[in-house]
């Protein structure tokens, strides 16, 4: 699956470069402000949590291959797109299609996994993905820094440029992977079969409460980091390089040890224990005047939200594929996958008012959801084992030739 791990480091070194630099483009060079940057990637995202759940129906049904090769030139294109923006009106419109392709993306491309990947084997390999997509959103964050150093409209165009690009050769690497047999919709069942599934339903609204570490290192950490601690500001990129070294060495040793749903269940319930942890130790940092006190207590608090943040991306990636049944994991991967895009879009309100104005008393609250999340996590999965006789563990992969 060598053309698989390929097209998610390629197409991963566009994003990176993309999420470093599309934000001082579009309001700097564009003209938009920051408020209405941050509604169109709210409306966006929002849109494209939705469509996922529906392209990935689409992938179960015409095959995983083939919709995440269209998707990941759909990408190409909305990238493109965004050359072109010159006002609020077109800016929202090509946010909503670059977030719906993307979220499209996604679904498919576990899709396509859990068909090509033995069931035993998918924990650990979505892990080694994640690494690559980790190694290459460091790379593509470095391209584009190279952007926002020259600061000119022609550096900024040629990050977008190079990140269509990227989605375009990994749409190349996808059409050579093996197909996976599409599976039609049987006599009076749902088109839409996990919007009537509640406990995957509730797994899937655990993920996305535990998924609110997302925005911590790109807006909370660098603001509370200035606004309320003695620390210099340039230890964000510090702790920023320790998350993204750390995930790329040691994810896929830590989702070895995930074996089962009860497995991933108490990896998830360790998660939220750890994460709970960090945000006290954060917390922490604006306690005296000492920078390198600061500093020192920062970087505890990283060191243990990255090996949280492991254990909780092993332990869902686990329980939300174990539980999908097969022949819906696109739509299912949709519904799964939507926690990420609806982190993006209500974590940055909602974290930077909890933190930024809670103090002390929002790191623990937030500290509270993951501890909460975790733990509420393994009954979920209990409920949601009993309601599926047969789960779509130990079954063959659908392969064509």
């Amino acid at each position: 699956m060598k053309r698989l791990t390929s097209a998610q480091l390629i197409s991963s070194v566009g994003d990176g470069a993309y999420y470093v630099s599309s934000a001082l483009y579009f309001t700097l060079i564009v003209g938009l402000s920051p408020a209405q940057v941050g509604l169109g990637l709210t409306v966006g995202w929002a849109v494209g949590s939705v469509a996922g759940v529906a392209l990935g129906q689409l992938a179960d049904r015409r095959g995983p291959k083939g919709t995440a090769v269209l998707l990941a030139l759909g990408t190409a294109a909305s990238v493109t797109a965004f050359l072109f923006v010159g006002s609020v009106f077109a800016f929202v419109i090509a946010a909503c299609v670059y977030a719906c392709f993307q979220c499209g993306l996604g679904a498919a491309r576990q899709a396509l996994l859990a068909g090509l990947i033995d069931p035993a084997e998918r924990t650990t390999f979505r892990a080694r993905l994640q690494a690559m997509s980790n190694a290459g959103i460091a790379i593509g964050a470095a391209l584009g820094g190279i952007a926002l150093a020259i600061g000119t409209r022609e550096a900024f165009l040629t990050v977008f440029v190079v990140d269509a690009l990227t989605f375009v050769a990994a749409a190349f690497m996808l059409r050579k992977v093996p197909s996976v047999a599409p599976v039609p919709i049987r006599a009076g069942e749902p088109s839409v079969a996990v919007l009537r599934d509640r406990p995957y339903a509730l797994l899937a609204l655990l993920n996305m409460i535990m998924l609110l570490y997302l925005p911590l290192f790109s807006l909370v950490l660098p603001l509370w980091i200035s606004t309320r601690t003695a620390a210099p500001s340039w230890l964000v990129s510090a702790m920023l390089v320790l998350n993204t070294a750390s995930v790329v060495v040691f994810q896929v040793r830590v989702a070895r040890g995930v074996t089962g749903l009860r497995g991933a269940s108490r990896y998830v319930r360790h998660a939220g224990l750890l994460l709970f942890v960090s945000c006290l130790i954060f917390s922490f940092s604006a306690m005296g005047d000492s920078a390198w006190a600061a500093a020192l207590v920062l970087l505890a608090g990283a060191a243990l939200q990255v090996v949280g943040e492991m254990a909780q991306a092993a332990g869902s990636w686990e329980i939300g594929f174990g539980l999908a049944p097969d022949g819906k994991q696109g739509q299912y991967q949709g519904l799964f996958g939507a926690g990420t895009a609806i982190a993006r879009m209500l974590g940055p309100v909602l974290l930077t008012g909890l933190i930024l104005v809670g103090g002390t008393a929002g790191w623990v609250v937030l500290g509270g959801l993951f501890l909460l999340a975790g733990t509420l996590t393994a009954p979920a999965v209990r409920w949601a084992e009993r309601t599926r006789p047969k789960p779509g563990l130990g079954v063959s992969p659908r392969v064509l030739a």
